[in-house]
């Protein structure tokens, strides 16, 4: 299993990339994409994708994305915003080789061959992978950032990290009412 989720907030007006894990033999072996065109979130899997349109993806505000797969059976299913969306089946492959996990830029080979016009510009945050089955309601309060169970195999709040280019790192903006 993979879970992947990741708050973002952007007022891009163009195709851009949230997350993307390449290995030797597959650049886009798991990609979280936004195709602006479509107005599509697309979750690629190896060779396979699984398309989810007609999100409120709008600009200018904060969205969260969690992205389920089950490498076993091949089930994929994307949570927006809080709302399950419909279950996709892709196929069923195990992920092997040493992995590359880009954050805003999609990698069309094993750690490079990137394109400036897919770069994701904006803010991104709580960034977690585990790898065992979450359950609804511990997504839910992920998407609802309440107390949950940081990732096993990424943790946002322990990241080891390179930054390349532009890119600013700050403490999470808290909005009081």
């Amino acid at each position: 299993f993979i879970y992947c989720p990741l708050r973002s907030f952007t007022d891009l007006k163009r195709d851009h990339c949230l997350f993307s894990k390449s290995t030797p033999s597959f650049p886009n072996e798991f990609l979280v994409f936004y195709d602006y065109t479509n107005k599509e979130v697309e979750i690629h899997l190896k060779e396979q994708k699984a398309e989810y349109r007609f999100l409120d993806y709008k600009p200018n505000q904060w969205h969260s994305l969690c992205t389920t797969w089950d490498m076993g059976s091949g089930l994929v299913q994307v949570w927006f915003n809080g709302m399950p969306l419909a279950r996709k089946f892709v196929k069923q492959a195990n992920m092997t080789g040493e992995p590359i996990i880009i954050l805003g830029q999609e990698q069309d080979s094993h750690g490079g061959g990137f394109d400036i016009n897919q770069s994701f510009v904006g803010m991104m945050t709580d960034v977690h992978m585990w790898d065992y089955v979450l359950s609804s309601c511990e997504i839910q309060k992920y998407m609802a950032e309440l107390s949950f169970t940081p990732g096993n195999v990424l943790n946002w709040a322990a990241l080891d990290f390179q930054i390349n280019g532009r890119v600013l790192i700050e403490n999470k903006q808290m909005y009081c009412q």
